[in-house]
């Protein structure tokens, strides 16, 4: 069982928030060299949400990598889009913003065990039970990580692992390579990979229609999706350990998100 780690961000929020899925949320999939990456920071469901600004204390890490090259956003506090960076080099870009930890307060048992059960985390109402642990008013901490890909001119180059604790890699190009057998993407805690998971894909087609469905990861921790033109994709993944409270009050929860968002193009 995970022990409770300081937390970086406190924050009294609904578990209603907790159950939105976070992504970057590019203006714009495929720019031009010397053209300007601008994105948002999305929570909400279905590729639907909020922007939210770029906040330092809010934030533990946030960069754009192309190949090795490393580039600061040049966020300033208070942004919105939160990403308004120009790239002059042409190639594939990872945005990625790893957000603080985040505190939450369960009212109600209902609330927990929706956001388990859509998750796939059905056991943990056992397990909570089992513990001993009240069914309402108990506290969770959550950690957001977000990958966006971005094409720079031709977009070439390849997804990897960026050393996010845990994290979605994309093993082909959505914008330069053939993708008719689909998506195969890979799921990474600690760089080890997730065998037996679930993976959600929001697509949302030109036509703004958002669809869902669930896949599953095989043994190497790779799922393959179905992909089709012209479509922007959401792809989520959601880990849940318990925690040892030191002290009354503390959460007994640990959720840590992965997304990972790209356009496919037109044609």
């Amino acid at each position: 069982m995970r022990a409770l780690a300081p937390l970086t961000l406190v924050l009294s929020l609904t578990s209603q928030a907790q159950a939105h899925e976070f992504w970057i949320s590019p203006q714009t999939y495929q720019v031009a060299p010397g053209g300007e990456i601008i994105a948002e920071l999305r929570v909400g469901e279905k590729l639907k949400g909020a922007g939210f600004p770029y906040i330092p204390t809010r934030t533990a890490r946030f960069e754009i990598l192309q190949g090795d090259t490393r580039l600061d956003p040049q966020a300033r506090i208070g942004d919105r889009p939160a990403l308004q960076r120009v790239v002059e080099t042409p190639g594939l870009a990872i945005v990625v913003h790893e957000t603080a930890d985040t505190f939450l307060k369960y009212p109600s048992w209902e609330k927990f065990e929706a956001f388990t059960s859509q998750k796939d985390f059905a056991w943990a109402q056992d397990m909570h039970r089992d513990r001993g642990l009240p069914e309402h008013g108990f506290s969770e901490v959550y950690r957001r990580y977000g990958k966006a890909l971005v094409a720079v001119g031709d977009g070439a180059g390849a997804d990897r692992p960026i050393g996010l604790d845990t994290e979605i890699v994309a093993l082909a190009n959505p914008y330069t390579d053939d993708l008719s057998g689909g998506l195969p993407v890979r799921v990474l805690h600690f760089g080890a990979p997730r065998s037996d998971v679930q993976v959600t894909l929001f697509a949302r087609g030109a036509d703004g229609t958002v669809s869902t469905s669930l896949h599953r990861t095989d043994g190497a921790g790779v799922a393959v999706l179905p992909m089709m033109a012209g479509t922007e994709y959401l792809v989520d993944s959601v880990i849940l350990e318990p925690l040892e409270p030191a002290a009354e009050g503390d959460p007994v929860w640990y959720t840590l998100w992965a997304s990972l968002t790209f356009r496919t193009p037109n044609e």
